[in-house]
C-alpha cells in the first residue's frame, strides 16, 4: 500500500524531528526514549549524558527546527500558501502525539508530513512512518478520517544538492590551498544498511544515497577527489556499523601526509548535538592534536534554497497531487514499499 490516491487538499503541514532535551534533567529520559530495546551498553549511554551536559544539557535541536519552521512560514507565505505549520517530535516534547490531537482539534483533517531526514532506512524513513502511526493510535484517531501524508525522501532533489554545495563552495573558500573534503553521516549497524530499500533492489539504500548525494555535491564543486565516512556510533561493541569512523579516517589522513580538512556533514540538515559534539569538540580537537586545519561545513539548516526545496516538495503534494508512490511516501504509517528498511534484528545483550 502507497498510500490513499483520493485527492483532496492539504490544510497543514507536520514538522516531524526527532526530538532533544530543553534542559539537564531531561537528558537521561530523552536518551532512554532515544535508546530503548536498542542494546546500548549503559556506560554509552553515560558518556553521552556527559556530552549533552557540556552544552548545559541543551540540544539545540529544537531551537534550530523552530528557525526553519519560522523561515518555511515565511517562504509558504510568500509563494501565497496559507499552510498552517505544527512542530512534533519522535523522541521528547513536542510528541508527535501531542501534536498530532492538537492538529484534530483544531480541525485538520489532511496534513502532509515533512520529516527531517533525507534518506532512507529504518531510522531515517521508515521509523517515521512508525511515529506517524503510533500517533494515531496513541490518541484513538487512526478511524477518525484524518490523512498524515508523509513527504518522500529527499537526498537527491537538485535543491538539496545545490544548497549542500554552496555551504561546501564558501567554506573551501576559507583556506589558501585545496583541503582534503570529508563528507559525513550518522553511522548505522551494517546490518541495518544491508537492510535498507526494498528487499527485491538489494538493499544499503541509505550508504548508497549518503554517496551518491556526496558524489553530487563534489561534482558540484569541481572535486575530484574526496571520502565519505560515518560518526556518533553508539551501539555494543560486538555489533559491526559502517566505517570508516570521521575520527579514525583523519589519523589516517594526516598519516597519509594530508594537512588541511574540510568536514561536511551531509547527513544532517541541522547543527544539533551529534554534529556540534562529534565534529564541532571530538574531531575538531583530534585535528589540532594532529597538526592539521581543519573546518567544519554549514549543515544546509535554513538556507534559503533548501527551504525552497521544502516548499517545492509540499507543493507537489498540497493540492492532492503527487507521487504517492515515491520513495519514503505514504498515509498514516503505510510503507512505500512492503519490505521496505526492515529494522535489523537486535543482538542478545549476552556475551
Amino acid at each position: 500500500m502507497h498510500g490513499s490516491e483520493d485527492g483532496g487538499a492539504f490544510d497543514a503541514l507536520l514538522f516531524l524531528s526527532f526530538g532533544g532535551p530543553e534542559k539537564p534533567a531531561d537528558v537521561r529520559p530523552f536518551l532512554e526514549n532515544v535508546t530503548r530495546g536498542r542494546g546500548v551498553p549503559r556506560e554509552r549511554l553515560d558518556e553521552v549524558v556527559e556530552h549533552y551536559l557540556h552544552f548545559g544539557g541543551v540540544s539545540p535541536i529544537n531551537r534550530l527546527n523552530l528557525d526553519m519552521i519560522e523561515a518555511l512560514r515565511a517562504e509558504l507565505g510568500r509563494r501565497g500558501r496559507d499552510l498552517p505549520i505544527y512542530f512534533g517530535n519522535r523522541n521528547w516534547h513536542p510528541l508527535v502525539a501531542d501534536t498530532t490531537r492538537r492538529m484534530y482539534d483544531d480541525g485538520h483533517r489532511r496534513v502532509l508530513v515533512f520529516p527531517t531526514s533525507a534518506w532512507g532506512g529504518y531510522s531515517g524513513c521508515r521509523q517515521y512512518h512508525e511515529d506517524i502511526a503510533g500517533a494515531l493510535s496513541a490518541t484513538g484517531l487512526d478511524d477518525a478520517g484524518l490523512v498524515l501524508r508523509k513527504l518522500p525522501q529527499f537526498s537527491a532533489e537538485p535543491k538539496f544538492i545545490e544548497a549542500s554545495a554552496n555551504a561546501l563552495r564558501t567554506a573551501l573558500g576559507s583556506f589558501g590551498t585545496a583541503p582534503r573534503v570529508v563528507f559525513t553521516a550518522h553511522s548505522i549497524p551494517a546490518a541495518a544498511d544491508r537492510n535498507a530499500g526494498p528487499a527485491a533492489e538489494g538493499g544499503h539504500l541509505y550508504s548508497l544515497q549518503v554517496k551518491a548525494a556526496a558524489a553530487a555535491v563534489a561534482h558540484s564543486v569541481g572535486l575530484q577527489e574526496y571520502d565519505v565516512v560515518w560518526q556518533s556510533r553508539s551501539g555494543p561493541p560486538q555489533v559491526p556499523w559502517l566505517e570508516p569512523d570521521i575520527c579514525d579516517h583523519l589519523r589516517e589522513l594526516r598519516e597519509s601526509g594530508v594537512t588541511d580538512v574540510a568536514v561536511m556533514p551531509i547527513g544532517f540538515v541541522s547543527d544539533h548535538l551529534e554534529v556540534i559534539w562529534d565534529l564541532d569538540s571530538e574531531a575538531r580537537e583530534l585535528a589540532a592534536e594532529l597538526g592539521m586545519g581543519y573546518v567544519r561545513v554549514p549543515t544546509v539548516g535554513t538556507d534559503p534554497v533548501f527551504l525552497s526545496m521544502i516548499v517545492d516538495l509540499i507543493e507537489r503534494y498540497a493540492d492532492g497531487g503527487g507521487d504517492v508512490t515515491a520513495m519514503g511516501c505514504g498515509d498514516n504509517g503505510a510503507l512505500c514499499r512492503p519490505d521496505c528498511c526492515v529494522p535489523a534484528r537486535r543482538p542478545s545483550s549476552r556475551p
